[in-house]
C-alpha cells in the first residue's frame, strides 16, 4: 500500500507581549484543534521550506516576513500520521513580531496565547509530545525528530540530532 508523503511548515509567530499566534483549524488535518499557522510546500514549483513559510504566513495572517526573519529550529518526520500519510514538517520561529490579530480565514480563526495557556487547549495529541516540548527546549537551537505515529501503536519518538547555537 502506498501512503503519500507530505512536506509542510509551521511558523511560530509572536506579538509584542510574547504571546504565540495559533489558529483553530476548520479543516483536516487537526480539525477543531489549535496549532501554529503553516501549510504544505508547493513541491511542483520547487518551493523551499523558507519560501513556503513566508508565503503561508502572508496568505494566512497577512503578515509579511522575509527569510532572515525566520529561524529553522526543527524538523519532524511523522510516519503514518493519523494512519493516512507521512509528514515532514519544518518548524520556524519568527523573529519579527506580529502586531494585529489576523481576521478569520477559511482555514480557521486566530488567537494569541501565552505559552502557559497552550497545554490546556484542544491540541493534536502528537503536538503535545512532539511540538510544544521541542518548542520549549530547542527554539533557539535545532532539533531533528522522527516519530512513528501509527494510531494503533504507542507513539514512538526518536531524537535524531540536536544542534546548540554558540
Amino acid at each position: 500500500m502506498h501512503i503519500p508523503f507530505k512536506i509542510s511548515v509551521l511558523v511560530f509567530l509572536k506579538d509584542s507581549s510574547n504571546r504565540i499566534l495559533l489558529i483553530k483549524r476548520n479543516k483536516a488535518p487537526n480539525l477543531g484543534c489549535w496549532s501554529p499557522p503553516g501549510g504544505k510546500l508547493e513541491m511542483a514549483t520547487g518551493e523551499s521550506p523558507f519560501e513556503c513559510a513566508t508565503r503561508e504566513t502572508a496568505e494566512e495572517t497577512g503578515h509579511t516576513i522575509v527569510h532572515s526573519d525566520l529561524h529553522l529550529f526543527g524538523m519532524i518526520s511523522e510516519k503514518s500520521y493519523e494512519g493516512t500519510g507521512h509528514w515532514l514538517m519544518f518548524l520556524f520561529d519568527c523573529k519579527k513580531t506580529i502586531v494585529n490579530l489576523p481576521p478569520d480565514i477559511d482555514e480557521g480563526s486566530f488567537r494569541f496565547f501565552h505559552r502557559n495557556e497552550i497545554d490546556d487547549l484542544k491540541l493534536p495529541e502528537t503536538d503535545r509530545t512532539l511540538l510544544w516540548p521541542n518548542w520549549d527546549q530547542h527554539r533557539s537551537n535545532f532539533v531533528a525528530i522522527r516519530a512513528n505515529c501509527h494510531p494503533q501503536n504507542p507513539l514512538e519518538v526518536t531524537i535524531e540530532e540536536i544542534q546548540r547555537t554558540q
